[in-house]
């Protein structure tokens, strides 16, 4: 069965929120329109700013500003305080970028009468840019050129999610959907032929061939206009590519191959902790990643079977598209709330959010109700989230590196099976990056250097890339493939 490219109109009523205050929020967002993956590298392009500054706007305007619709209690609406958020995104030029304009709608300058000093001797000194305000982006080096490169799988470093993954392509599903949509795939080469080999053009290159031809839609005037490419088309080629990319990064009999989801868990509880630990002194936490994580969590936290939803959460959610997470109470915020007291509420939103385009809240691990108790939201959480370097290890089968103590370690006592023990924390996004860099540090190293030998020593003309460039970046995928 295909899904559906394009999420519905979700049919959910919006919450009528009574009496509550929100103490913090945790947001995690996809990038902005970019350029085509089989172009490296991939750019941020100006639509993809607008609509990540877009969606900072209306955060803002929902949580921060003095007449905030939610506005999170204590938050500083005009100066930011950085103690109250804390920003991450992997090194990526997309993602920092996007993580970027992000902030830079959430806290815009503050103009020349805020944003100014008076020093000792008298004189007024006006901060730059109008009072543009700097927020300090943490870096995490798991998801490294996620946006370079197709393999969904590319930066988990996880051997056993890798290893998952690879398993649809020996699925009747898999089979059935490449031998019934061979002349479908055939038709676009005219197309295509300039960035793929023929060979290449096919449904085990779903996403790529979708993301091409998707990027073309929007910018490329010069795009023919046949009976091959029409609206139908692309809708077709989103459906195969949803279908194909969700079942790399979630299956219900293997969790394992969710483990962008599963990471992400365990950083919005440690997150949302970080607000009840410091008395709601951190407020806001975001978070930017790509659409793996998206399609993981989905799975994991049984979006997929919310009622009327239709195929929704079994797509690749648009650019710009948030997961938010709300901590509020609706007890007296003041002194701050005890934990039986605190409540959590998940929203989504498909694409840029503004403010005739709101998320909407969705229940969390196939419950009824949108909004759950503090212990409960923990809980169900916990079930799956990968909580430490040592469970990362044991949960991905690694063993090198920074795995090889972790190993050692559980050898004999069998803990680490992959839900965190930790009673409100997750992995933080110091170790979520330095694990999946250090334990597989040989194989970074050899990828540099497969990256400098086939595309950085390569000149090739912007409209025209050599089929054999985006195959070699294809082989991770098709490892192992009985085609």
């Amino acid at each position: 069965m295909l899904f559906s490219a394009v999420f519905l109109a979700l049919s959910l009523p919006l919450a009528t929120y009574g009496a509550e205050t929100v103490l913090g929020v945790f947001i995690f967002s996809r990038h902005g329109d970019r350029t085509s993956k089989s172009t490296p590298p991939a750019n941020l392009t100006d639509l993809g700013y607008r609509q990540i500054f877009t969606s900072g706007t209306y955060f803002r305007n929902r949580y921060i500003a003095s007449n905030a619709s939610s506005r999170i209690a204590g938050v500083n609406s005009d100066i930011v305080k950085q103690s109250q958020v804390t920003a991450s995104a992997p090194l990526d030029t997309i993602l920092m970028n996007s993580a970027q304009g992000f902030l830079q709608g959430l806290y815009p300058p503050v103009g020349s009468e805020l944003a100014s000093d008076t020093l000792r001797d008298g004189r007024v000194v006006q901060a730059p840019m109008n009072g543009y305000q700097l927020i300090p982006i943490q870096t995490v080096t798991s998801g490294t050129g996620s946006e370079d490169n197709p393999w969904l799988q590319s930066s988990s470093n996880c051997a056993r999610a890798i290893a998952s993954s690879n398993e649809y392509f020996s699925t009747s599903d898999y089979r059935d959907l490449l031998a019934n949509t061979s002349d479908f795939y055939d038709s676009l080469t005219p197309l295509v032929n300039a960035t793929f080999s023929p060979d290449a053009i096919s449904y085990k290159n779903a996403y790529t061939i979708f993301d091409l031809l998707n990027v073309a839609s929007t910018h490329n005037a010069s795009l023919p206009t046949s009976p091959m490419f029409t609206s139908s088309t692309l809708a077709r080629l989103r459906t195969l590519a949803d279908h194909h990319e969700f079942n790399l990064a979630y299956n219900t009999t293997e969790p394992i191959r969710a483990i962008a989801g599963s990471t992400l868990a365990a950083q919005i509880l440690q997150g949302l902790n970080n607000t009840i630990s410091t008395q709601g002194k951190s407020k806001i936490t975001i978070e930017f990643g790509a659409y793996a994580s998206f399609l993981s969590f989905f799975g994991l936290t049984s979006l997929t079977t919310v009622p009327n939803t239709g195929d929704a959460f079994y797509g690749i959610p648009d650019y710009a598209s948030t997961m938010t997470f709300e901590l509020f109470t609706t007890a007296d915020a003041t002194p701050f709330p005890a934990v039986e007291d605190l409540r959590v509420r998940f929203l989504f939103h498909n694409g840029t959010t503004d403010e005739g385009s709101e998320p909407s809240p969705y229940p969390l691990f196939g419950q009824e109700a949108t909004e759950l108790k503090w212990a409960d939201f923990k809980v169900g959480m916990n079930k799956f989230a990968i909580g430490s370097q040592e469970q990362w290890c044991k949960a991905c089968g690694n063993s090198t590196g920074v795995c090889v103590s972790a190993a050692a370690s559980t050898a004999d006592t069998g803990a680490g099976d992959g839900a965190s023990k930790d009673s409100g924390s997750g992995l933080s996004v110091a170790v979520a990056g330095v694990v999946g860099a250090m334990v597989t540090l040989a194989v970074i190293l050899a990828a540099e250097a497969l990256v400098m030998l086939v595309a950085g020593l390569r000149v090739v003309r912007k409209k025209k890339v050599a089929g054999s460039d985006v195959d070699s970046r294809m082989e991770d995928q098709t490892k192992g493939m009985d085609m």
